[in-house]
C-alpha cells in the first residue's frame, strides 16, 4: 500500500510540475484574415462555416478552451494547431503563389469530400463546428468557384 500512495504522490508531483511548460498560443489580433476573405470573397454563409470549423486550427489565431490550460492537453492542441497550420495557415493567404492557391483550393475541396475535417476531436468539443450535408457543399461550391476564377483571372470577385 505504501508503494501505491508513493507512485500516486510522485505522478500528482509530476502533473503539476508539468504545468510550468506551456507552449506558445496562437494568437494575433488585428484582421489577420482580410486577405484571404477580400481575394476569395466567401458568401456570409460559408464565412460562418470557416469561423466555426477551420479558423481556430487554419489561422494565426485561435480561440482557446478552458481545458487548454491544462498540460499535456495544450501540448496535444498546440501539436495540431502547427500541423494544421503547415498544410493550410489561411493568415498567411496572400504569401501563397497562384499554384499553391489553386491548390489548397483543391485540398479543401478533397478533404469537406471526404468528410476528414473539420477533425472528429475538434467535433466533440466543439459541436458548431460540425458540417451539415448543405454546409459542406456550400463550401465545396464556393470553393470549386473560387478556384476556376483563379484560372481565369487574377482575382476571384
Amino acid at each position: 500500500m505504501k508503494v501505491i500512495k508513493k507512485i500516486a504522490k510522485l505522478l500528482l508531483l509530476l502533473f503539476v510540475a508539468i504545468q510550468f511548460f506551456r507552449p506558445e498560443k496562437n494568437i494575433n489580433q488585428g484582421n489577420h484574415l482580410a486577405g484571404f476573405i477580400n481575394e476569395t470573397n466567401p458568401p456570409e454563409n460559408v464565412k460562418t462555416i470557416l469561423t466555426h470549423s477551420c479558423y481556430d486550427c487554419h489561422s494565426n489565431h485561435t480561440e482557446y478552451p478552458w481545458y487548454n490550460n491544462i498540460a499535456p492537453v495544450s501540448w496535444w492542441l498546440s501539436a495540431h494547431i502547427k500541423d494544421a497550420k503547415a498544410t493550410l495557415n489561411l493568415s498567411d493567404w496572400d504569401n501563397y503563389n497562384k499554384g499553391q492557391k489553386d491548390r489548397k483550393l483543391e485540398e479543401i475541396i478533397e478533404v469537406i469530400k471526404k468528410e476528414e475535417m473539420p477533425l472528429k476531436e475538434y467535433h466533440w468539443m466543439h459541436q458548431e463546428a460540425g458540417l451539415s450535408k448543405e454546409q459542406g457543399e456550400a463550401v465545396l461550391e464556393w470553393a470549386r468557384r473560387t478556384k476556376t476564377l483563379y484560372g481565369l483571372g487574377p482575382l476571384p470577385r
